[in-house]
Formats: C-alpha cells, sequence, structure tokens
C-alpha cells in the first residue's frame, strides 16, 4: 500500500522542508504546492534543498487567501500532479506544512491497507455542522462573495446583509447535496480521480468558486458522488478554540499528542522544536493498530475551552477581564453582608465572630476608612484602609477581598452611611447573603448628642439613602439572598432571624443559640420617632414602633422572648 503525500505550504518553510524529507525517507511519495506569496528566493531555496530526493514533487504555484477558491485549485493541481507522477499511489493524504506525523509511517500504511476502498473525509449536511462559529452554513452555498472576508470585512458583511433584503438566492446544481468538514483528508485514488477527471467537473468548480470557504466543501461534498465507503473523519488531529481558530500545540504539548493516537495533527508552532525533534527524528513510539481516537483528548480542550471562555469563578485579572454580565459569578465564595445589626446590637461584630468562627469586619465601605476586622490596616492581598483607594474601585474592592481570603467566611457591616456603589454587585452575586434591619440606622442618631435639626436632616437623608438600597434588593434583578426586617418586627423576637442567619453561615456547633448579643438601651426611641415626625420627617423605615410610657423595668420584661431557656 503506497500513501500520496499533498503538502499545502504558506508559511514557515523550513519546517515545511523537515516534514516533507520525513515522509519521503519513509517512501511516501509528496507533492509539494508552495503559496505564491511565499518569495522566489525562500521557494527556490526549498526545491534546492529538496533536490536530492526523487519522490518530491513541486506543483504550479497558486496566491492563496484564507476561504478562497485558490486553496482548492492549488489543491486539485498538486493531486492532479501526484496522481500521473506517481501511479502506484492508492491513498492520497492532503496536509499542510505545519502538520506533523505523530506515529510511524508504517502504521498508516498498514491502516489504510486494512481500509483499501475508505475514504476517511469528514462530510456532514449543513443541517448537522455545529461548529461553524459566526460563519454561515446554507447560505454560503447559495449567496455570492465577492469581497474577502479578512482584508475587506465591512463589505463582506453589507454585500451579504443587501443580498438578504433582495432574497437573493444562487441555485445549487441539482445533482448535488452541499455536504461541510475538515479540509485535511485521505482520498482513495479511485474518489480522488472520479473528482478531477469527472465530465462535470467544469460545472462544478464553477459553482463552488462562488462558494464562500469552498475547501471546507468542494471535495467534501464531491465525494459523496463517487465514494462507496467514507468514513466521515479525519485522520489528522485539528482542534478549534470557541472562536473557530485551529488550537496551536507547543512543545507542552507532547503527551497530549502522544495519547491521541492520530497519524498526523495540525496546527504545530514552528518553534516547537521539542516535538520536531520526539516525532521526526527520534525513535518512533508505536502504537501498533492502535485506532485514531482524539476524543481521549476531547475533556481536555473542552475544560481549556472552559477556562478561555468563564475563567475562575470571581478572578479578576489583566490578562483575563470578563465584559459586565458575563462573569463566571461575580464573587469567588460566599459572604454575609449585615445592615443594621451593629447598629441595634453593643459589639455585634465580635459576638458573631465568636459564635460563627467567620472572619467579621466592621463597615468596608465606611466613609472614613475601611473598618477591617480587629483594625487592621493591611489585610489581605495588600489591601489597605485608605477610602480614596477603596472608593477608586469599589466593586474590585470586595472582589479582591473575597478572592484574596477564599476558604475563609468573610462578614461585613454595610449601610446607609457607606458608599452605596457596591448595592447593584452585592444583590446580583449568587454568593451574597445579605440581612438587613430597616431604619437601625436611626439608633446612633437617637443617642447623639446632635442639635434635633441636625438630626432631622441627617435622619431624612438615611432614609433616602437607605430607601433606594431596598428598591435595589427587592428588585426582579436580585440573585443573593436577601432577608429584610423592619426594626420594630425584629426586636419583638430578635431570636428566630439570628438563628436562620447563623444556619446559612455554618456555625462551629449544632447547638441553638441561648443569648443573643447586647442590644442597645431603646428606652425613648418610640418617642424620637414620633418628634421626627412632628418636625416633618416621615420615618416609615422602621416599622410601627409604639411610643412607651412604661418605666424601663417593663420595657425590659417586654423584651424577654428574645432569650431562651
Amino acid at each position: 500500500m503506497s500513501v500520496g503525500i499533498v503538502m499545502l505550504v504558506h508559511d514557515a518553510v523550513d519546517r515545511a522542508e523537515q516534514v516533507a524529507r520525513h515522509w519521503a525517507r519513509e517512501g511516501c511519495p509528496v507533492v509539494i504546492h508552495v503559496d505564491r506569496r511565499v518569495d522566489r528566493e525562500t521557494y527556490d531555496k526549498l526545491v534546492s534543498d529538496l533536490s536530492d530526493l526523487a519522490d518530491i514533487r513541486f506543483s504550479v504555484r497558486h496566491r492563496c487567501e484564507w476561504g478562497s477558491w485558490a486553496l482548492v485549485a492549488a489543491t486539485q493541481t498538486a493531486s492532479e500532479l501526484m496522481l500521473s507522477a506517481f501511479p502506484d499511489v492508492e491513498h492520497v493524504y492532503l496536509a499542510s506544512g505545519s502538520c506533523l506525523p505523530l506515529r510511524p509511517i508504517q502504521e498508516l500504511r498498514d491502516y489504510l491497507a486494512r481500509h483499501p476502498r475508505t475514504d476517511f473525509i469528514e462530510s456532514v449536511t449543513t443541517d448537522e455542522v455545529h461548529w461553524t462559529i459566526g460563519g454561515l452554513d446554507a447560505e454560503r452555498f447559495t449567496l455570492r462573495f465577492p469581497f474577502s472576508w479578512k482584508r475587506q470585512r465591512f463589505l463582506f458583511d453589507r454585500y451579504v446583509k443587501f443580498q438578504r433584503r433582495i432574497r437573493f438566492k444562487r441555485r445549487i446544481p441539482a445533482d448535488i447535496v452541499p455536504h461541510l468538514g475538515s479540509q485535511w483528508w485521505c482520498l482513495t485514488r479511485q474518489t480522488l480521480s472520479a473528482i478531477l477527471e469527472g465530465p462535470e467537473r467544469r460545472r462544478y468548480d464553477k459553482y463552488f468558486s462562488k462558494v464562500w470557504i469552498p475547501d471546507e466543501s468542494y471535495f467534501q461534498t464531491l465525494a459523496r458522488q463517487f465514494s462507496s465507503n467514507i468514513e466521515s473523519r479525519s485522520l489528522t488531529l485539528s482542534k478549534f478554540d470557541f472562536q473557530g481558530k485551529p488550537h496551536i500545540f507547543y512543545d507542552d504539548h507532547l503527551q497530549l499528542l502522544r495519547r491521541s493516537d492520530c497519524f498526523v495533527a495540525r496546527k504545530i508552532w514552528p518553534n516547537a522544536n521539542k516535538l520536531y525533534k520526539a516525532f521526526l527524528f527520534d525513535e518512533p513510539v508505536s502504537t501498533s493498530s492502535t485506532e485514531p481516537n482524539p476524543g481521549k483528548i476531547d475533556r481536555i480542550f473542552a475544560k481549556a475551552v472552559e477556562r478561555r471562555t468563564q475563567g475562575r469563578p470571581g478572578l479578576y485579572m489583566q490578562s483575563r477581564f470578563p465584559r459586565e454580565g458575563f462573569e463566571n459569578g461575580k464573587t469567588c465564595a460566599s459572604y454575609s453582608v449585615f445592615e443594621g445589626f451593629s447598629d441595634l446590637f453593643e459589639d455585634f461584630e465580635g459576638w458573631l465572630g465568636k459564635v460563627t468562627g467567620a472572619r467579621v469586619h466592621g463597615h468596608l465601605y465606611g466613609p472614613e476608612r475601611v473598618e477591617f476586622a480587629g483594625n487592621q490596616t493591611l489585610f489581605s492581598g495588600a489591601l489597605c484602609d485608605s477610602a480614596d483607594l477603596r472608593d477608586y474601585d469599589p466593586k474590585g474592592f470586595l472582589t479582591s477581598l473575597i478572592w484574596n481570603t477564599r476558604g475563609e467566611r468573610q462578614c461585613f457591616q454595610f449601610g446607609p452611611r457607606d458608599n452605596q456603589e457596591i448595592s447593584w454587585l452585592m444583590s446580583t452575586d449568587t454568593n451574597a447573603q445579605i440581612s438587613v434591619i430597616s431604619g437601625a440606622w436611626a439608633v446612633p442618631l437617637f443617642h447623639s448628642n446632635l442639635n434635633f435639626s441636625e438630626i432631622r436632616r441627617e435622619a431624612a437623608r438615611l432614609q433616602r439613602v437607605e430607601s433606594a438600597h431596598l428598591d435595589i434588593l427587592n428588585s426582579q434583578y436580585t440573585k443573593a439572598r436577601v432577608r429584610i426586617w423592619k426594626m420594630a418586627e425584629f426586636i419583638e423576637a430578635p431570636m428566630e432571624p439570628l438563628q436562620t442567619i447563623i444556619d446559612e453561615i455554618g456555625v462551629r456547633s449544632t447547638r441553638r443559640l441561648t443569648e443573643v448579643p447586647k442590644m442597645s438601651d431603646l428606652t425613648g426611641f418610640g418617642q424620637f420617632l414620633r418628634n421626627l415626625k412632628n418636625q416633618g420627617m416621615q420615618p416609615y423605615l422602621m416599622g410601627d414602633f409604639p411610643v412607651e410610657n412604661e418605666d424601663p423595668r417593663r420595657l425590659k420584661d417586654r423584651r424577654r422572648p428574645y432569650l431562651v431557656r
């Protein structure tokens, strides 16, 4: 069984010379087509360097451009020379100058000898195609494409839209069904000669010369006309990324390529010295009669595509900064946000850290500084407590904090006095657990020593800010776990909501809570709210807070439900 190799060479001519010499040294006739865009001096040197090998020929050169008919014409010219110059060739293998044989050539001969009448060419109908990323499927056969997709993209797109608008359609020859597939095939002499010597070739060539990317459809379609047995797959390992661009193999892909058991791989980086040495010059690694199985490494490529398109959850970096709304998770781990708790309870951060074992911060977005846990000035990942630096990129500050401390639960306080720019980030983050006691911001005002006119203005401002924040948390776009209590209903029985929050965080012990942190003294708070209302400010976020006229001892007895015995 003799196998002829047709090589299409566009660049990296020195590597193509090494590969062609390897094929010829192993007894395979080689016909090389060199793109006319390669300068004459380089071409002449290649011809001279390979002149010592009798079974290497050079075909007439065409100026080839991606997606153009010239690629098919170059393949036709080289294949015709192969069939006429080497009558003993029974299979013709199409490869490029960047292809690299992965297995001993004798194993390829033996494999084709076991399939003497089989054509190995990927050939599927347009309805079954799933790999045309951002391209055209059936329309590539019915529209005209006089403009280059790479060099004249604007004209290409406008002309396609124009043809769609006027509903222009070319007529597909009635005796063919368009098929698509990889341009790297291995055809029997009978099938290839029937395609090249068929009486309808001129008509087919005229039609396909106006098809977009004809090298992916010409032989794939006509092989269905003349072949008696098609294996719709390529013997060449050729992988593509999510944009439809071919994966390039480097030196560190050596073991991966060996595991594929394919006969040839494309596309090899020209400077991958380790790969070229291993497969062209070292002792070949025999795999006996192993069937080519690129599916063995598909999982690795699928993971690579997933990592390339989605990245790691919550990771933002210079080399891959995701578009807003297309992140693979806004943050990398769960965290908890408490709004109003530190206003209502004394030393709430210390109590929460003791109960949960989590890292509990103060107001990370406070107006004066970043209140890290333990009053630190620097935190993980060189985050500092400067409010100015934090506010330069508030969202990046939070995502960096969660990324730098992954593995440890982070909790922090938030309120209407803080920078509100992260409200939408938190509300749309599935990792966020947000607990709100609305109106609790009034407690510090109640205990302050400000003039009442100043208190009224500040209360009105804070209520507007919190109201807007609550609208965000209640919007249809919210994905965080949000719980909101009005202050009046929360202080009636604080134990149950606190237990729920602690259970979601994940505490060290599964025992029920027996006490809550010390609540601020609220004696006279109801009258304080009534005074605000009488001064023209309507405090509605606190709920229905009664005016207490009882003595402190009776108030103390009324708050007993939040203690569990």
